[in-house]
Order: C-alpha cells, then sequence, then structure tokens
C-alpha cells in the first residue's frame, strides 16, 4: 500500500502533500482528555503501552492524518538514564539540574532499555493498531529529542525562555558538556534504533531549542550529534528515513539539511518559504510550517495562510504540517477543515 509520508520522505513530489501536525494527540481532543484522567501522571501515561498506544490512534480515528506519531515525550531519555522527572501542574516538566560532574555521574545508560520497554511495546501496538482499524496507509513516526534539546532540559532543571545556565555551561565548561553530548547521541541512537525495529518506519528528531546557540555551537551542538545520530541509525537501517526539526535554526537551516543526511527538514512558523527554500537540497523534504494560532483562529486566515504555504511548496517534496506543536485551545473543528483545505488542493 502507498504511504505519501514515506514517498515524500524518499525525496517524490507528492500531490496532494501528506498532512500530519505535532503534537496531534494531545489535550486539544476530548478523548485524550478522558484517558489522561485515568491516569496518576503524565510519566505513566507515556509508559503504559495500551494508553499511549490508544492516544498515539485516537486523532488518525478522528481525522485520518496521514502519518501517526508514537506519544511519548523527549524527556523519558533522560529519565531513562536515572535522572528524576515530574510534571508539575502550571510548571511543565521538572527535574535535579546537572550542571557539574558529580551530578552528571549519577546518570546510568545501563537500564536504558528495560525502562524504554514499555514504549517499545507501544511502537509495536500502534503498528498493529492502524492495520487492524483499517489504517494501512498510515505511515507511523517514530522520535526522540535531539541532544542539544534535551541537554537543556537536563542542565536547566526545567523548560525556560533562553536556557541561560545551559548555554553558560556550555562556555564555561565545554568539556562537561561535550560529555553530556556525547551520552546523549550515544542513547540516542540505541533508543531510536529500538523504535524502528519495534515497528516505527520513519522517525523524527525534535531539536526544539536549535536556535538559541550562537553559529559555531549551532555546528557543534545541532548539526554533528544530528549527523552522527543519522549515520549511526543507517548503520543499522540502510533505508531510514529521518526529519529534523532544528527549531529557530534561521540561516543556519542550510547547512542543517545539506550535512545531517536527513530526508526532511521541519521549518518553524518564522521561516519565510519563499527565501529558505531555495537553499535546501531539492531531496530533503520541506515540512511545515503552519502557525498552530491560526488553526485556533480558524475561517479565512487559516484559509490564506494554508493555500500561501502550499503554493510555495508545490513541485517539490514537502510535508504539511504547524510551524510548531498544536496547543490546546485549538478547536477540534478546525483541524478536520484544514485537512481538507489540504487535500483539496
Amino acid at each position: 500500500m502507498t504511504k505519501t509520508l514515506l514517498r515524500a520522505l524518499r525525496g517524490e513530489p507528492v500531490w496532494p502533500p501528506p498532512v500530519w501536525l505535532m503534537r496531534q494527540a494531545g489535550r486539544y481532543l476530548p478523548e485524550y482528555r478522558a484517558v489522561r484522567a485515568s491516569v496518576p501522571d503524565f510519566i505513566a501515561l507515556c509508559t503504559t503501552p495500551a494508553l499511549a498506544a490508544e492516544v498515539t490512534l485516537q486523532p488518525i480515528r478522528r481525522f485520518g492524518f496521514d502519518a501517526a506519531i508514537l506519544f511519548s515525550d523527549i524527556l523519558i531519555l533522560p529519565w531513562a538514564l536515572g535522572q528524576g522527572l515530574e510534571y508539575r501542574e502550571g510548571e511543565g516538566p521538572v527535574l535535579p539540574a546537572i550542571r557539574d560532574e558529580a551530578t552528571f555521574r549519577r546518570l546510568d545508560r545501563a537500564r536504558l532499555a528495560e525502562r524504554t520497554a514499555p514504549v517499545m511495546e507501544a511502537v509495536r501496538q500502534v503498528r498493529s493498531g492502524l492495520v487492524r482499524e483499517g489504517f494501512g496507509t498510515t505511515a507511523l513516526i517514530g522520535f526522540a529529542g535531539a541532544p542539544f534539546t534535551v541537554a537543556c532540559y537536563m542542565i536547566e532543571g526545567a523548560g525556560s525562555r533562553d536556557f541561560t545556565a545551559t548555554r553558560t555551561l556550555a562556555w564555561q565548561n565545554p568539556s562537561l558538556f561535550d560529555r553530556i553530548i556525547e551520552l546523549l547521541t550515544e542513547t540516542t541512537v540505541s533508543y531510536l534504533a529500538a523504535q524502528v525495529a519495534a515497528g516505527a518506519e520513519s522517525l523524527m528528531l525534535f531539536d526544539s531549542w536549535a536556535g538559541v546557540l550562537a553559529p559555531s555551537q549551532f555546528r557543534r551542538y545541532v548539526i554533528e550529534p544530528t549527523r552522527r545520530i543519522v549515520a549511526a541509525l543507517r548503520e543499522q537501517f540502510p533505508d531510514l528515513l529521518v526529519i529534523g526539526f532544528p527549531r529557530m535554526a534561521g540561516l543556519s537551516i542550510a547547512a542543517y539539511a545539506h550535512e545531517t543526511g536527513v530526508n526532511a527538514v521541519g521549518l518553524d512558523t518564522a521561516m519565510d518559504l519563499t527565501q529558505v527554500l531555495p537553499l535546501l537540497p531539492h531531496s530533503v523534504a520541506a515540512q511545515g510550517n503552519l502557525d498552530p494560532l491560526v488553526v485556533v483562529s480558524g475561517g479565512s486566515a487559516m484559509t490564506e495562510e494554508t493555500i500561501a504555504i502550499l503554493a510555495a511548496m508545490r513541485g517539490r517534496p514537502c510535508i504539511f504540517n504547524l510551524g510548531h506543536g498544536i496547543v490546546p485551545q485549538t478547536p477540534p473543528e478546525h483541524v478536520a477543515a484544514l485537512i481538507e483545505l489540504v487535500r483539496a488542493s
């Protein structure tokens, strides 16, 4: 069966383009909220395979997206390495900050496979569920946070507007920072390889905070780790398809697209497609980049923005998506209208 997402990732200019949305499984759906209310915390939801699989499939049942993306979280990896993690209402993730040798040495990769085993079971259940429920042309995307972005939370100990502690550590103690990135690079390869073995057909690397780095550090901590991850995974899975999302990369997106080996680049909301697309290799698919808040608004604004994005991307391999994750206040009926609009193009 033809899976349009995989065709686009292989460099085919499929039209209309495949469509899926970042955070398409989540709080804007009443069926998700019902499941979330049944578990004590967010980590339990991510590590209970039947529930993680269920919420992954919910938006596919409702909207018929061209891809399902595993429901999980980028911080499952540091959690599996033994770093404490909790999600507090109104605060988001909170972790014990890693800013010196002593706290870094507490991380332990020995239990990585054991602690992430429920994630792999969720992948298997989603893959079989897609077939069982009649979504045989829907591709399954596995994912991880890219090393720099995961390091931001591990070092900062929480979310941040500018990750000052992380950036300061990178300048003041590059030896320690390099070791953190090295550990995350190696363990991300293992984590993602296990997802592919369990049934993920493509992968996405979320580097949500790549844009806070200076250009020299962007190359060192974003491009190089991504290149190494993609190369190592392709040694095991030569035909593997990978989407990279270096959010807020600006003009550095060109070097990222040319040098990392990814099959597609996610473009954030601020990217002007008329300026950015000519910088990308034509064989690399462009993914994006509708403003999530215009989907909240809906109506003519959403229609006009969507048509402009489609016009800019037509004729090249592309995937229609948002420029960042869908927000909780999004009306589901606006999402349905968006998909209809893309597929009618």
